[in-house]
């Protein structure tokens, strides 16, 4: 008798299931990309391309969490991965002193991970 598990995408914020084509293409559901959104609206002191650089790494799942404050980030062209806080990086530009797009990534998902995410649903128990 064979068993099948059927896998379903969950959100990489809050781990909630995704249904939507364009959420599981995103990785996030439709609140929590809006959460990401707001934040890299007040993200400052980065050129657009810069910010466009870092939210299309956060689409494509470019950024893995390596340990506290610190994400590994995929290179541009894929070749490397950085390691980066939300103020300092090891690319090139970060090791100048520069800002660079893969902060700005950091900063966005970071600031986006520490929103409360409202629960989906609330109890009352029972006294």
């Amino acid at each position: 008798m064979a068993t099948s598990t059927a896998h379903t995408a969950t959100c990489r914020r809050c781990h909630r299931p995704l249904t939507s084509a364009r959420s599981i293409r995103l990785g996030y559901g439709k609140g929590c990309w809006a959460e990401i959104r707001a934040e890299k609206a007040t993200l400052e002191g980065y050129k657009d391309h810069q910010i466009a650089s870092a939210t299309e790494a956060i689409e494509d799942g470019a950024l893995v969490h390596y340990r506290d404050g610190i994400h590994l980030v995929v290179s541009a062209d894929g070749t490397r991965t950085h390691r980066a806080t939300a103020h300092h990086c090891t690319c090139q530009a970060g090791v100048r002193g520069t800002r660079c797009w893969h902060t700005a990534a950091v900063q966005i998902l970071t600031a986006a991970r520490l929103a409360p995410t409202a629960p989906a649903r609330t109890f009352t128990l029972a006294a």
